[in-house]
């Protein structure tokens, strides 16, 4: 099988500009791409909103070779509830550590070498006491909440075609390739509950492999939820995508790479068309002003 790689992990945000300030400031990631949309995107991309929305990549460097975070804003709307299915992002940073500390930002947890803090919005985030590599990205794996671990180790190896790297009693570490962000599937003994905040993650593979990610999961029976799709993004590159879901609901993109790699290509306008966005953003004025609040989902 030709290598595929881990690309991203969508958050659905609610109030952006402090939830920018948090990637930007406190984990001192980069904006690498901004977009703005009129419409809801035909892949749900932005969640089952058919308004104005608006997507922006940040992480340490291109998806090229690094794990980075959609950050998806529906206008409109203030907050989403979490479910038990997103259970953090571990990033290597000391440096992180340190902002943190620097900016008075609330830690949620503290342990030897590592704490633990929250995003807007209550995305956890896992930060190791190590510092931050300087030619490896430091996002180092997602950990994501099953109800069945055996279940889940053969829906993500046997039909997701990834490795196992690491096994504890109540987890499993998976991966494509050794030096790529780990996604790490936790038993929580319970119904996975998605809330209303539910992300996605996604992976990049060779895109003549996208009808037949599509066909091995219709004659397994597992849930499509995007048949292969072309999704356009203006003056960029059109991308080609099967979304999937595994037996919790874990919504799953596989994008294909060739188109993908061209799309992603970090935008040095992205950081001053991010501003511009949150500048001409006046939804909250507008619902402070009418004593209105925006919608929570």
């Amino acid at each position: 099988m030709a290598v595929r790689r881990a690309l991203h992990f969508v958050v659905k945000v609610g109030h952006r500009d402090p939830t920018v300030s948090f990637y930007r400031d406190i984990l001192a990631m980069k904006i690498l791409r901004h977009e703005e949309f009129e419409e809801g995107c035909k892949a749900s991309c932005n969640g089952p909103y058919d308004g104005k929305w608006s997507k922006t990549m940040v992480g340490y460097g291109p998806e090229d070779n690094h794990f980075v975070v959609e950050l998806t804003y529906n206008y409109g709307i203030g907050g989403y509830r979490l479910g038990n299915d997103f259970l953090g992002i571990t990033i290597q940073s000391s440096e992180a550590i340190c902002k943190v500390r620097q900016h008075g930002w609330p830690i949620v947890q503290e342990a030897a070498g590592a704490i633990v803090v929250e995003a807007p919005g209550g995305y956890k985030f896992h930060l190791l006491d190590k510092p931050q590599p300087k030619n490896a990205d430091p996002v180092q794996k997602v950990t994501l909440g099953v109800s069945n671990l055996e279940r889940a180790h053969h829906y993500w190896t046997e039909l997701c075609g990834m490795n196992l790297y690491g096994q504890e009693k109540r987890s499993i570490l998976l991966g494509y390739t050794e030096d790529q962000c780990k996604l790490e599937l936790r038993d929580v003994s319970q119904a996975i509950d998605h809330g209303t905040a539910f992300g996605r993650i996604a992976f990049a593979c060779p895109r003549v492999q996208l009808p037949t990610i599509q066909e091995t999961m219709e004659n397994q029976q597992q849930t499509v939820l995007t048949p292969l799709l072309s999704l356009d993004t203006p003056g960029k590159a059109t991308v080609e995508v099967v979304i999937v879901a595994d037996p919790d609901g874990h919504e799953i993109c596989f994008v294909g790479d060739e188109s993908f790699r061209q799309l992603s290509y970090p935008d040095p306008t992205a950081d001053h068309m991010l501003n511009e966005a949150m500048e001409a953003d006046k939804s909250d004025e507008w619902f402070l002003q009418t004593g209105k609040q925006k919608q929570q989902v």
